[in-house]
């Protein structure tokens, strides 16, 4: 095994990398919404669902495995280095 799969407490950081890359997600496609909404003049309407749904999901569902990634490879990384260390 190599050090980067078997290193402690990278599961956690993906959690919540994942979390806070969900809640980013959700963010930006709500700031997108009321952007287009005003615009458009009107609200963007998902309710029936279709194509423009499967959009403002599959944004959120990357921002949140764009988090996790990124929780995962910060996970990885040696912490900070005493001051003169090199």
């Amino acid at each position: 095994m190599t050090p980067h799969t078997s290193a402690p407490g990278r599961a956690p950081a993906a959690a919540t990398g994942l979390l806070v890359g969900g809640a980013a997600g959700f963010l930006l496609t709500e700031a997108v919404a009321v952007l287009a909404g005003l615009a458009l003049g009107e609200p963007l309407d998902v309710g029936g669902g279709g194509p423009l749904r499967a959009v403002l999901v599959a944004a959120v569902l990357l921002c949140a495995l764009a988090g996790a990634v990124t929780g995962l490879r910060r996970a990885g990384r040696p912490g900070p280095r005493p001051e003169g260390g090199r």
